[in-house]
């Protein structure tokens, strides 16, 4: 049963020094604020990449930092004082009492469970070079997103390559972070969750990464589980909220069909409180690194566990969510007069949401490549994406003759302008506000559209209205097609 911290009276020891291994889209954040909000704390990034390290250091400004997420920059005042970046990853391990493991745990490309299970390869490869330096006794944290069992494996790791006396603690504190307001989650956390053994040491360490966060959280929002609750509540967390997003696109599907409106069901049915408002909004399709990737974990969890069943209720999620965006390419190419042959597509938006320049698993990603294939001229224009990354996620690893192909087809624009210049339809994937109809000017768009000029709301932030009485064609996901409304 979990249990508030607040409720224990565990001796521990005080951390004084931190360290958090992997400077990504998780360890980064999470370190600068525990830095931010914790003075008395020195708190060191340590990573591989020199260049990485490097940009975090010398950034100037939100713009020169590595990763792109709102308030990050006013955290990072601390940098020199209590907040170290490092390349030197063995002193950081050594000095640490307390070791965040926050690196990479992507989706198995090859080998058994390929598409489904989480490769560790990266966390094995952190343990080990814990393992192999420390000289006295750490607690480690994962940080990671991991499936059940992950510390079993690092405690084994940990006992049968560590040093003669040093004693390895393992606790698993997943983040619970969405990316655009990472910063306001860790600030202000729903809940803290702390997964340990169910003994005296484990409950120790528990408590000694507890009082970290009690600097600015309050204790009752920090729980403790043991250690499999902590894993399991992570995927479970992110499944449950996918799920959430498949169901009401699938409830989109049925709207376009009956004349029905996705928002005013959503509305409707999120003013229950049983079901509440959030991640009822219909879109394209979900993205970033968690959502498929947590589910698919699930789903080869389930597997391993001989639950079929449950495991093809998850798989479902997945499945819709790729549905979604097949269903919308058919959607535009049907509007276009069912050819995107010699056209020109302006793409807003590449990022899986607004508010971050991630673009995993991004839905931008599946209909540029959609557009492609149907021999159509595509113009990407997204604020805070990067050239070099939208080439990498639109061509293939390691075929680099996907890439010559990609470039045929594909231009990426300065502004909005640009894109929509000679377009035949403008199609909305990334709900930036600055893409809204009361930021950007679509009278002027529309001059320099070819006629008809058609837009394809894929996020549910336009005006339809308003933008039918300038001229568009407007289709939007999870609503009637405009020939076919009653008015």
């Amino acid at each position: 049963m979990s249990r508030p911290v607040s409720d224990q009276h565990v001796a521990h020891k005080k951390i004084t020094k931190v360290c958090c291994l992997g400077a990504g889209y998780v360890g980064s954040p999470t370190s600068a604020v525990i830095a931010h909000k914790s003075g008395d704390l020195q708190v060191t990034i340590a990573d591989i990449s020199t260049e990485r390290i490097s940009r975090w250091i010398n950034a100037t400004n939100e713009k020169e930092l590595p990763i792109y997420e709102p308030g990050l920059f006013d955290v990072l005042e601390c940098r020199g004082r209590n907040l170290h970046f490092t390349a030197d990853i063995d002193k950081a391990i050594e000095e640490a009492d307390l070791i965040f493991v926050s690196v990479n745990t992507p989706t198995k490309k090859k080998g058994m469970g390929a598409g489904f299970a989480a490769d560790l390869g990266y966390v094995e490869s952190a343990t080990r070079r814990i393992a192999k330096v420390a000289t006295s006794d750490k607690i480690v944290v994962e940080k990671s997103t991991v499936p059940c069992r992950t510390a079993q494996s690092m405690r084994k790791i940990l006992e049968a390559n560590g040093k003669p006396g040093v004693h390895f603690d393992i606790l698993s504190n997943p983040e619970f972070l969405a990316e655009g307001t990472a910063i306001k989650d860790l600030l202000s956390p729903d809940r803290v969750l702390i997964g340990s053994l169910d003994n005296d040491r484990g409950k120790s360490a528990a408590a000694s990464l507890a009082e970290i966060y009690a600097n600015w959280v309050p204790r009752e929002r920090i729980i403790t589980t043991n250690v499999w609750s902590s894993e399991l509540s992570k995927l479970v967390a992110n499944a449950l909220l996918a799920q959430r997003i498949s169901s009401i696109n699938a409830v989109s599907a049925i709207c376009e069909a009956t004349g029905a409106d996705v928002d005013e069901v959503a509305y409707a049915c999120g003013l229950d409180t049983r079901i509440g408002p959030k991640f009822l909004k219909a879109s394209v399709g979900f993205g970033g690194s968690c959502f498929q990737k947590d589910i698919l974990n699930l789903v080869y969890l389930s597997e391993s566990l001989h639950l079929p069943e449950v495991a093809a209720y998850w798989k479902q999620v997945v499945d819709m969510n790729e549905y979604q965006k097949s269903r919308f390419t058919k959607r535009v190419i049907q509007s276009l007069f069912n050819t995107l042959t010699g056209k020109k597509i302006a793409l807003f938006g590449f990022a899986f949401k607004k508010d971050t320049g991630d673009t995993r698993e991004s839905a931008a990603i599946a209909l540029a490549k959609n557009f492609v294939q149907e021999q159509c001229q595509v113009s990407i224009y997204d604020p805070k994406v990067e050239e070099q990354q939208i080439w990498l996620d639109l061509s293939e690893p390691g075929v680099d003759s996907s890439l010559t192909e990609a470039k045929k087809y594909v231009t990426i624009a300065k502004d909005a302008f640009e894109a929509a210049k000679d377009a035949d339809a403008i199609v909305i994937a990334t709900e930036w506000d600055a893409f809204k109809d009361t930021e950007l000017d679509y009278e002027k768009i529309y001059e320099q559209m070819n006629k008809p000029a058609f837009i394809f709301d894929g996020r549910l932030i336009l005006d339809s209205k308003k933008l039918e009485k300038m001229g568009f064609k407007v289709e939007v996901i999870g609503k009637t097609r405009s020939e076919l409304s009653f008015e």
